[in-house]
């Protein structure tokens, strides 16, 4: 079943019911990676990039690491790549208080973690529109990264998983990949999952192959800054799928290598 095909499913299924399926898998799935399907990583003293498609991505999928590493002062820069416009519709006035809403949530989810104003980049491109950019807007916002990554020389960069049921993060995981290339760069990229547990059930669009490059981190210490930082998101958090949040606040977050 390819991921068309589980949209469409999607669409014949009550959200309630959905929403419990969603829920049971995506436990259990957590469950299985963190107890016996990942390897432990190691904390790492690098400095970091993170980049995130919507204002949220970034604290829920690696607020844990964003947090340990800035409580030992190791620089991390958090770069959005939309504008988050399109969580409540299409209603164009909605929408425009929806950009200024989640930008402020993310500069106070951020200072919790310890990232300062100083370090977060908005490119504001249109939420939605990354995996349908023009040639010249493409190279544009590769342009962008590519400077970011040369002006900050991060040892480890932070995207969102290549498989993660979202066009938008998927097409960052693949517009920072082309940045780095272009950069020149030599640095180490994790993938942080947020919804490819949520929406693509085990063995059909996530793999035995990629389960095999599943690391786990250790954020007991600063597990309630992350809670924190995750309740710094409101108008998100009313409008997620019940469950979802949940695997967000064990005290692991998984990444995967490249």
């Amino acid at each position: 079943m390819d991921k068309i095909s589980l949209i469409k499913l999607e669409k014949l299924i009550p959200n309630d019911f959905l929403n419990q399926i969603q829920y049971i898998h995506s436990q259990l799935l957590t469950q299985w990676i963190l107890n016996w399907g990942s390897q432990p990583l190691k904390f790492s003293q690098k400095p970091a990039m993170v980049f995130s498609p919507h204002q949220d991505d970034e604290t829920f999928g690696c607020g844990g690491m964003i947090a340990r590493k800035r409580e030992q002062e190791i620089p991390v820069v958090v770069t959005f790549l939309t504008d988050g416009r399109g969580s409540h519709g299409s209603d164009p006035h909605i929408q425009n208080k929806i950009i200024h809403i989640r930008k402020q949530e993310s500069l106070n989810a951020l200072e919790i973690l310890g990232v300062k104003p100083s370090e977060i980049h908005f490119l504001d491109k249109l939420d939605g529109s990354l995996p349908d950019l023009n040639p010249e807007e493409k190279q544009q916002i590769i342009n962008q990264i590519s400077e970011l990554l040369k002006l900050y020389q991060p040892g480890e960069i932070y995207v969102p998983h290549r498989k993660d049921c979202h066009k938008d993060h998927e097409a960052t995981y693949h517009l920072v990949q082309e940045a780095i290339t272009q950069s020149g760069i030599i640095v180490e990229l994790l993938q942080y999952p947020i919804w490819v547990f949520w929406r693509a059930p085990l063995f059909i669009l996530l793999k035995l192959k990629d389960i095999r490059a599943a690391y786990r981190l250790s954020i007991t210490s600063v597990q309630e800054k992350k809670k924190r930082a995750i309740a710094a998101y409101p108008s998100q958090i009313q409008s997620l799928p019940r469950g979802f949040i949940k695997r967000f606040l064990h005290s692991e977050e998984i990444f995967f290598k490249s």
